[in-house]
């Protein structure tokens, strides 16, 4: 056989027998590197309330082509066992891939036994119909895994995890966590930054100053994206979080370039979009005494520039909620902390860096206002913020628009589609982070939050989950580079509220592609 017949036989392969054809013979070998000459993305969705069938469906799916897995992230309902789901995924991908299985509010994605695309946002509390046992019922509740495969060629992926301890400081092990990030990247690429970082944190771990402390320390260039806040198992190239005296508190997919990979055909770019759900309203004040109540909570004081005079917090609240304009549905208040920080790690000073911090408002007194979390400090000015319909939806208008520019231009002619093939942009993956409030009760329509990616690249495999902490950050502009913002004058927002993140992945093709 002829390698053109090799080549086409070989392609139509699953991945398990792909492999096992790459170890037969020298020339084999080569045909099957020439396959997988590209990046590729593989994802599947299945809300079989069964463990281990769901588990079966989405690897069969994902492993139905040839590729070669350098990371996995699964997404699970509470309902199943994180461990199970866990070792079965590290059994059936290998040793030697990198995995992250994560308990979600909820999976996107699209089926892997319909192909339909699916938003499924599980609820806490509600009424469930037993009999029809439809995804919503009591025994589909929070049953469903949405799993994603990543291969790609001239880089390097790993697992590095965040590891707390009682005898560590938090401040010590933040700055450990971003130097063991930075000591990677170096030892596989000719660079400190990676590419991308897919980043989880622990529901139990306070997540701002450690994402704050990433924004500084990496390159403009390196796009981080995640969750928050979440429940997850590990395992690394190296090692699994199993590690006696430490807990997990966070871990990051980290993607750098391999220096010693051969010349790739072709880049590949990894893009961020976000679409917002929250809009400021009422008047900027500042705190003027901060106090941290059970490690969690903030009371703080504050008055109006220009009036010394200690605002009421409860009239304050009162006011603004009357402010607030819905339609039967609940409203959720945050504060937008304006923070400027001088970050380091260790004695290196990583300069001075300006960011917007959200916390939720949770009420107030005559004198505090009381929000979620922890970092305020006295002169930290702050605005007001609520969750809004209308925004999310026309934000998520816009966020259709940033990806629209991924797409690639018409082919018009043969002669323009040749010279376009040679530098030609093709998406093949992405990841989808949405806030677990965002879904059709609050657009009023199904899958709004995959809308984006779904309808801008048909086909194309994508994975996400519903979160309570939207990780995203890149440089201080959207796709489009008309928005792009003065340095000097942004506020960097890395962990969101109300939103929905895009991690598009896409590939340059070179010339010479086969």
């Amino acid at each position: 056989m002829n390698d053109d017949i090799l080549h086409n036989i070989f392609r139509r392969l699953p991945a398990r027998s792909f492999a096992a054809a790459a170890c037969v013979s020298k020339t084999w070998n080569s045909t099957c590197n020439r396959i997988l000459r590209r990046p590729k993305f593989a994802s599947a969705v299945s809300l079989n309330p069964s463990l281990h069938v769901a588990v079966e469906e989405v690897v069969h799916k994902v492993l139905s082509e040839p590729i070669r897995p350098q990371f996995a992230i699964a997404c699970v309902g509470v309902e199943f066992s994180l461990e199970v789901v866990h070792h079965l995924i590290t059994e059936a991908l290998g040793s030697r891939t990198p995995v992250i299985t994560n308990a979600a509010r909820g999976i996107i994605g699209v089926d892997a036994l319909t192909d339909e695309v699916k938003e499924v946002k599980w609820e806490l509390s509600g009424d469930y119909d037993v009999e029809t046992q439809d995804y919503n019922s009591i025994f589909n509740r929070n049953r469903g895994i949405v799993l994603a495969v990543g291969f790609l060629p001239g880089f390097k992926v790993d697992a590095i995890s965040l590891l707390r301890s009682i005898k560590v400081s938090e401040v010590a092990v933040a700055d450990k966590f971003v130097m063991d990030i930075r000591d990677y990247t170096a030892s596989v690429s000719d660079f400190t930054s990676p590419s991308c970082i897919i980043l989880f944190g622990d529901q139990h771990e306070d997540m701002k100053p450690i994402i704050a402390k990433l924004d500084s320390a990496m390159a403009e260039e390196t796009v981080i994206v995640g969750d928050a806040c979440g429940c997850f198992l590990s395992k690394s190239r190296r090692t699994t979080n199993e590690i006696n005296g430490f807990s997990l508190g966070a871990v990051a997919l980290v993607i750098a370039r391999d220096k010693n990979s051969p010349e790739a055909v072709g880049e590949t770019i990894f893009h961020f979009t976000s679409s917002t759900g929250t809009i400021p309203f009422g008047p900027e004040l500042k705190a003027v005494s901060t106090s941290i109540r059970g490690s969690k909570f903030t009371w703080l004081s504050a008055f109006m520039e220009g009036d010394d005079e200690i605002l009421h917090g409860q009239s304050i609240l009162k006011d603004l909620q009357e402010e607030i304009e819905y339609d039967d549905l609940e409203t959720d208040m945050f504060i937008g902390v304006t923070q400027n920080r001088k970050q380091s790690i260790g004695s290196q000073s990583l300069g001075p860096s300006k960011s917007l911090a959200m916390y939720k408002v949770l009420g107030g007194d005559q004198q505090y206002f009381v929000v979620d979390g922890v970092g305020i400090r006295p002169g930290d000015s702050f605005l007001f913020y609520h969750s809004d319909s209308e925004t999310a939806s026309s934000s998520s208008s816009i966020a259709f628009e940033d990806l629209a520019t991924l797409n690639p231009p018409p082919k018009t002619n043969a002669a323009a589609s040749s010279v376009f093939a040679a530098g030609k942009s093709e998406v093949f993956g992405g990841l989808i982070f949405s806030c677990h409030s965002r879904g059709q009760a609050y657009f009023g329509r199904p899958n709004v939050n995959s809308s984006p990616f779904s309808l801008n690249f048909p086909g194309v495999p994508f994975a996400g989950m519903f979160c309570a902490g939207e990780i995203g950050r890149a440089v201080s502009r959207s796709i489009r580079d008309e928005e792009e913002v003065d340095e000097d004058d942004s506020v960097r927002r890395c962990l969101h509220v109300y939103s929905t993140v895009y991690l598009v992945m896409s590939h340059i093709n070179g010339g010479g592609e086969r």
